[in-house]
């Protein structure tokens, strides 16, 4: 099956990069990195679709889960253990889940991935209801460990489903989802090592997911982090540049605030504004 898959195939642009300048070697691998953006743009209707089905869940108290294996399920790990530092979300409400557990965000466990029933078994270990979204990421679309787990989300629990390829030739994982995002960015530059193109498409698209799904829950004003909670020095610059941003305060207030609100950039907002109203009540 290896032979028909793009991301398994020979890049021509490359075949002579052993023998190329550490400049060329970077001027090269940029020039196949530009492509990925347009890619993705080729897809933003699917990436719509699939955000839609997220709130919905979300919205409704259930989970959005990453399941892959390798490049693919550390991406999903990286994208969800952002989620609470930038949304002030549960750290329950994105979950990223790895063939091989956490050994494998570490050190490589290729095997892994090839066990179909450990996918379904590690989604229902975390308790997967049909109020949940779940989201495959297969750069291959063809890993079992996700198949497993899309199938089993699909059909048993009845749980939205989403799946991330970059191989347009194969549906394999298709027939367990409701939305497909499939990235066709071609032939690495190392051939086969999608922690390459394919899994820079893929870190775009997460990106995508979860910041659209989080602003139409209301979890930015503007474009501003409101959510967010000062948890370290440099969140709580950030905290006191927002609450400024939004209420018009000065900084000692917006650190006063802040601290009033336990370091919850909201709530700091909040006290604020009722703070406000009562003097504007006072004054009538």
């Amino acid at each position: 099956m290896s032979e028909e898959l793009i991301t398994e195939k020979v890049n021509t642009a490359s075949l002579n990069i052993d023998k190329k300048s550490v400049e060329d070697i970077l001027r090269l691998m940029n020039e196949e990195d530009k492509k990925v953006a347009f890619v993705v743009e080729k897809q933003i209707q699917q990436i719509a679709k699939a955000v839609k089905l997220i709130v919905i869940s979300l919205k409704k108290g259930g989970r959005l889960f990453y399941i892959g294996a390798g490049t693919s399920g550390r991406l999903g790990i990286v994208d969800a253990a952002e989620c609470p530092p930038t949304f002030g979300t549960d750290p329950l409400m994105v979950q990223g889940i790895i063939a091989g557990g956490k050994e494998s965000v570490f050190r490589a466990q290729e095997g892994a991935e090839d066990n179909k029933k450990n996918g379904a078994k590690d989604l229902l270990a975390r308790g997967v209801t049909s109020n949940d979204t779940v989201v495959g990421l297969s750069t291959s679309g063809t890993t079992p460990y996700v198949a497993g787990a899309l199938k089993m989300t699909k059909k048993d629990v009845g749980a939205k489903t989403i799946s991330i390829t970059c191989n347009p030739q194969n549906q394999y994982l298709e027939r367990y989802v409701d939305v497909g995002i499939n990235l066709i960015v071609g032939p690495e530059v190392l051939t086969g090592s999608t922690r390459l193109k394919a899994g820079t498409s893929e870190k775009m698209v997460l990106n995508m997911l979860t910041t659209a799904s989080m602003v139409k829950l209301g979890k930015v004003k503007g474009n501003l982090m409101v959510n967010i909670r000062s948890q370290c020095k440099k969140l709580a610059n950030r905290g006191e540049k927002i609450i400024m941003a939004t209420t018009g305060v000065t900084n000692r207030i917006a650190k006063e605030s802040l601290k009033e609100g336990r370091g919850s950039v909201r709530k700091a907002i909040e006290i604020i504004s009722l703070k406000k109203n009562k003097k504007n009540h006072e004054n009538e």
